[in-house]
């Protein structure tokens, strides 16, 4: 009875001081979380995604060549002075193409690559800007998990070193990202091989998600669909090359909000609750 009186007792001073006692454990996920902005770039078709906290910045692709100083000219107006981390999903160069720009022009913290080097001038000025800034890029071969700012990211590697269809695209890494109870999946130019690999470990719901291969219709389309159950779904493509309409029309029968790049950057916010 005297210590259950003590702990009232006590209750009664914390509340009347302004605190109040705190459970004991680790912060929920929705604390940790941050005000998240995430900008997938008007760059054609092609992937260029932009992903930036109050103190953290990581780009996935970054477009053809050229559209490097796009990117650098929307981080100058953000006033972000270096990126923590740059990932290249793989070299096509609608992905790989506008790295060399950024890297000559931007401390870089980190670079993720994935394990299928191509034949292109866009990937030998992409290792001419790596060795000129000093920069070694891990190669991921393994799921590679860090968090910057309260952010989580999980890259998923190919299994392969090489497929049997489109080596290049099959080797995309494929990238989730968590802020609080908010989850973006990036799938690169995933096509079938590496859609089933992904689907098979690693699948899990999320919020948003950037469709694979700029929106082209792909067999696991359905399956994908079924097991990330997105709200939104992003796409990059253009008006000379535009996503498939059988594609559209599944996103739209399964109730997901379609974004296209097409039509203007698509800029969205998490604030570890809700996306808008």
């Amino acid at each position: 009875m005297i210590r259950r009186l003590w702990g009232m007792l006590l209750a009664a001073a914390l509340l009347l001081s302004g605190c109040a006692p705190m459970e004991e454990g680790l912060p929920t996920q929705q604390d940790q979380a941050q005000d998240l902005e995430v900008c997938f770039f008007d760059a054609g078709k092609a992937d260029a995604i932009l992903l930036t906290t109050g103190s953290s910045a990581v780009l996935i692709d970054a477009g053809e060549k050229g559209f490097g100083k796009t990117i650098l000219t929307y981080l100058e107006e953000k006033g972000v002075e270096q990126l923590d981390c740059l990932i290249v999903t793989h070299f096509d160069k609608d992905h790989v193409g506008g790295a060399a720009k950024v890297l000559e022009s931007i401390p870089v913290g980190t670079v993720l690559q994935s394990n299928q080097p191509k034949n292109s001038d866009e990937y030998a000025s992409y290792v001419s800007a790596l060795g000129a800034a000093g920069i070694t890029p891990l190669t991921v071969r393994e799921t590679y998990a860090f968090t910057l700012d309260g952010v989580s990211y999980s890259v998923d590697p190919p299994r392969r070193t090489e497929y049997d269809e489109d080596s290049s695209n099959n080797s995309s890494l494929i990238v989730t990202v968590t802020n609080g109870d908010n989850r973006f999946l990036f799938t690169g130019d995933a096509q079938t091989q590496r859609l089933a690999e992904f689907l098979d470990t690693n699948a899990a719901t999320c919020d948003v998600l950037k469709l694979p291969h700029h929106g082209k219709d792909e067999p696991l389309l359905d399956a994908l669909l079924a097991s990330t159950q997105p709200r939104y779904a992003v796409i990059t493509s253009s008006d000379e090359e535009p996503e498939s309409t059988a594609v559209v029309a599944a996103l739209q029968d399964a109730g997901i909000g379609v974004l296209l790049t097409r039509n203007g950057a698509v800029i969205l916010h998490s604030n570890g609750i809700r996306i808008t």
